[in-house]
């Protein structure tokens, strides 16, 4: 029986999936942030881009890529629809001709000045939810899981760069164990024929005529 006061706890399936908890949690952390902002206001994507890019103008989209955490196909979209607004404005990057740069324009800094209290005031309303002893260790869990999150590309890159290397490794050696199994066929033909030809020479040295006895009889 469950105690008066506390509520039972379901264990397994959904109660025990990570990756449904946290999605569960991320439409909390939403929803709350939308009240906050309100209907008007910039969508937590955009105030991401844009506080990214007041930290370090003349980020182009890879480094907003980083920065942010947001895909790079969505980004493009997002920069290309916020520029259009008027909230950033891109220019040629000074590092790499052929990338785009963006920076904050006069409106795109004004809309980020009046988000951070709306953002500030979301945070608080999350983090209440929790127990003040916790909100420290739950933000230091969130920010390990960024890291990794992070770091996952690279490490996406050095697998697969470690896959392709044992891959080609495997062939060589295979190349080489067919070539040296061919090589040990060709020796042992090699030597069956002299074999055989040393056979042949030697029936040579002792060979007899047969004569049918028909043939004596007539003699």
């Amino acid at each position: 029986m469950v105690k008066s006061g506390k509520q039972a706890k379901i264990k397994g399936g959904l109660a025990d999936s990570p990756s449904h908890l946290m999605h569960r949690v991320l439409q909390l952390a939403l929803d709350i942030y939308v009240e906050e902002a309100g209907p008007d206001g910039l969508t937590q994507r955009q105030f991401a881009v844009l506080e990214a890019v007041s930290v370090r103008s003349g980020l182009t989209q890879t480094d907003l890529v980083k920065a942010t955490g947001i895909d790079r196909s969505t980004l493009a979209d997002l920069v290309a629809r916020m520029t259009t607004k008027g909230l950033l404005e891109r220019e040629r990057s000074a590092l790499d001709a052929r990338a785009k740069a963006v920076r904050l324009s006069e409106a795109g800094q004004m809309a980020l000045e009046a988000a951070r209290p709306r953002v500030e005031a979301a945070d608080k309303r999350i983090l209440a939810l929790l127990p003040k002893t916790k909100r420290e260790g739950f933000l230091d869990l969130l920010t390990s899981l960024t890291a990794a999150a992070d770091a996952a590309p690279e490490q996406a890159k050095a697998e697969a760069k470690a896959a392709k290397k044992a891959a080609k490794e495997a062939r060589k050696a295979e190349k080489a164990a067919k070539k040296a199994l061919d090589g040990g066929k060709s020796k042992k033909k090699k030597k069956v024929v002299e074999a055989v030809a040393h056979t042949d020479a030697d029936a040579g040295a002792v060979e007899a005529v047969i004569i049918p006895l028909k043939d004596v009889a007539k003699g």
